[in-house]
């Protein structure tokens, strides 16, 4: 395995725990105990994921999060004791992958660290399991996490391509947020909907005006769908 991981933690006693869960896993930790710490071990150590609390001191994790987006899309958990949307929502419209709420079972946080890498570094499958979905001026890797608008690669984290893939390969039809947050988040997942909306949003972005054969669109009061035009 040997992938680096980097946890960045101001409370010894979480880092110390983390690192021995992913230690006896076979991984690679660094440790930061303070955001610019952090930075500068990212800088250098290159970790193939990083683990990063909100309440940092020197530099907060948002900040932390802005100055690793400049050069990177190396996935990112936020780590907070706060419950709020708004901190989850903000982390990830940051560009963070997924988010951890403490108290954590640790045995989840290495569910979530598995299940993050294992999307970012588009394990191959099988030959004849090849994922592609195209469309007009669309084409959805899901075998190398490749998203391509008009036959240019555009930087997508995991979870957005993921997203996508799903609508795509699944046209017209209707999904609740509660729907996406099991079917696509998956692993019992704990967030709140409005994590969906935020995803769709940064979709949007990157796809508004590609096509007038296709589109992501709101169903006002259920949920989304990747509408066709036959």
């Amino acid at each position: 395995m040997n992938n680096k991981i980097l946890v960045a933690d101001d409370d010894q006693n979480i880092c110390e725990l983390l690192k021995l869960y992913l230690e006896n896993d076979g991984y690679t930790v660094y440790v930061a105990n303070d955001g610019k710490e952090a930075v500068s071990l990212f800088q250098t150590k290159s970790p193939d994921l990083i683990l990063l609390d909100i309440m940092l001191p020197k530099m907060d994790g948002w900040q932390v999060c802005r100055e690793i987006r400049k050069t990177s899309q190396a996935p990112i958990i936020m780590v907070t004791a706060k419950g709020e949307t708004f901190d989850k929502v903000l982390g990830l419209e940051l560009g963070a992958d997924d988010y951890v709420t403490k108290p954590f079972d640790a045995k989840e946080v290495m569910a979530r660290v598995k299940a993050v890498l294992r999307r970012s570094s588009g394990e191959a499958p099988a030959p004849d399991e090849k994922k592609v979905v195209t469309y007009d001026n669309l084409e959805i890797n899901i075998t190398n996490y490749e998203l391509k608008v008009k036959g240019v690669a555009v930087d997508t984290p995991p979870k957005e391509l993921e997203l996508i893939y799903h609508f795509a390969s699944n046209p017209n039809r209707v999904y609740t947020r509660d729907q996406l947050l099991d079917e696509v988040w998956g692993f019992d997942y704990y967030g709140d909907s409005r994590t969906v909306d935020v995803h769709v949003k940064r979709l949007r972005e990157k796809l508004e005006g590609v096509s007038d054969k296709w589109a992501l669109k709101t169903v006002w009061g259920v949920g989304y769908k990747f509408e066709t035009k036959e």
